[in-house]
């Protein structure tokens, strides 16, 4: 996989902020990225020295059919609601990455 396909974008939210004062920052990742993948990736478009990668796993969104009481998974092609994979990287104490800053 290319490294710019990896990293799908940025999450900007509350608790990933709080995380930033620690020296851990969150994107969400293709499906079929690693840990190794995504540090790689960091690394190479950050200019950073990347400690510890944690993934996550997000199921895609329950909903109930409109006509009967089936309740099934949204469709894969509706990027926010469809499975998701999240990537918590930490960096070496002393680096950020100026994307996040000022956000």
């Amino acid at each position: 996989m290319h490294t710019y396909q990896v990293l799908k974008r940025p999450l900007i939210t509350e608790k990933s902020n709080m995380l930033i004062g620690v020296g851990q920052y969150v994107f969400e990742v293709d499906l079929r990225a690693n840990k190794a993948q995504v540090k790689e990736a960091v690394e190479a478009i950050f200019n950073v020295t990347v400690e510890d990668v944690r993934m996550i796993n997000l199921p895609a969104k329950r909903r109930r059919h409109p006509r009967s009481r089936i309740i099934g998974r949204k469709a894969k092609q509706v990027m926010r609601q469809a499975q998701r994979k999240k990537a918590i990287v930490k960096l070496a104490a002393g680096q950020s990455i100026g994307l996040f800053e000022g956000v």
